[in-house]
């Protein structure tokens, strides 16, 4: 059984694999490409993640389990995928943690204009008031996909005193159904998007959603750049129909110089770094793939396995 692993985390992974694997380890796209053709197992991560598409496209009748560090899946090629019966294990909760700690910090910033503070530092400007005035306690958060990431988030916001509100498909534990949202979005200071990228979710925020908002309120993206509709955002923010947007992801990325985003009125871009921003996302996603790598060659039921139906 062939396995193509990456590079980066062989000093974590190497000590611990079965000794009759045969391993494959890239570390530049083309050698990922030339590997998988042959390979049962992929974890084929790279950055940009159009990469990870480009390299299944390599992929050989033998592939069974592509694992991946990644929560999200809307890189991938998931009907081909699922057509083949490949398993797909994913990374939900490796970055959890950071993405949870990203979005509260993004409303922090948001809501002390520690942006346009740091902006003064750089023109060496004494501030004679604080540009930012809004106190996290006491708004209100709506928290669409509360997932392991949107209950951190959710858990955390109840910290700082926030009223917080999750959607989910199923309307758990008191969350709202994606049919309900929409209805009630004036009432929230907050509106941060979790969820998983999926074709029910492409541009939900769009024009009839932002109007429906508060006027001082601020939509945070730690989620996907296509859940939102540009075009429409962009006019918002211009009108000041919305307070601002903290975003992380955009689409496309990486943000073409020139795109109007950079220059929209109070927004905050974070070029897509918030599950980035820890330095055990490769211990995590080894000990998550060693963990399912027993499982796997054992005929066990593996961790974090994906529903390809569903998209993540």
């Amino acid at each position: 059984m062939k396995a193509v692993l990456p590079a980066i985390a062989r000093p974590m992974l190497e000590p611990h694999l079965p000794a009759d694997l045969d391993v494959a380890w890239f570390a530049r796209p083309d050698e990922a490409n030339a590997m998988i053709a042959d390979a049962d197992i992929a974890w084929i991560d790279m950055q940009p993640t159009r990469l990870v598409a480009d390299a299944l496209g390599h992929a050989g009748p033998a592939l069974k389990w592509v694992s991946t560090i990644y929560a999200g899946l809307d890189a991938f090629p998931i009907p081909d995928l699922a057509a083949r019966g490949v398993t797909v294990t994913n990374g939900a909760g490796i970055n959890a943690v950071a993405v949870a700690e990203y979005a509260v910090m993004g409303m922090l910033v948001a809501a002390k204009r520690f942006d346009q503070v740091v902006r003064a530092q750089d023109r060496q400007d004494w501030l004679s008031d604080s540009p930012g005035k809004v106190e996290l306690c006491d708004t209100r958060a709506l928290v669409i996909g509360h997932g392991t990431i949107g209950r951190l988030i959710g858990d955390r916001l109840a910290a700082f005193g926030v009223d917080v509100t999750g959607v989910t498909r199923s309307g758990r534990d008191g969350t709202l159904t994606p049919d309900a949202w929409r209805a009630r979005l004036g009432e929230y200071d907050w509106v941060i998007l979790a969820a998983p990228s999926t074709e029910a979710t492409r541009a939900m925020i769009g024009a009839d959603e932002l109007a429906a908002m508060k006027s001082s309120a601020w939509l945070v993206n730690i989620a996907r750049g296509n859940m939102i509709d540009d075009t429409a955002l962009i006019a918002a923010l211009a009108k000041g129909d919305i307070a601002g947007a903290v975003l992380d992801p955009t689409d496309p990325e990486p943000l073409p110089a020139g795109h109007p985003l950079w220059s929209a009125p109070n927004t905050i871009v974070t070029m897509h770094l918030s599950g980035r921003s820890q330095t055990t996302m490769f211990k995590r996603g080894a000990a998550l793939f060693l963990d399912n790598l027993s499982a796997f060659l054992a005929g066990r039921p593996m961790r974090n396995v994906a529903d390809l139906a569903a998209g993540y």
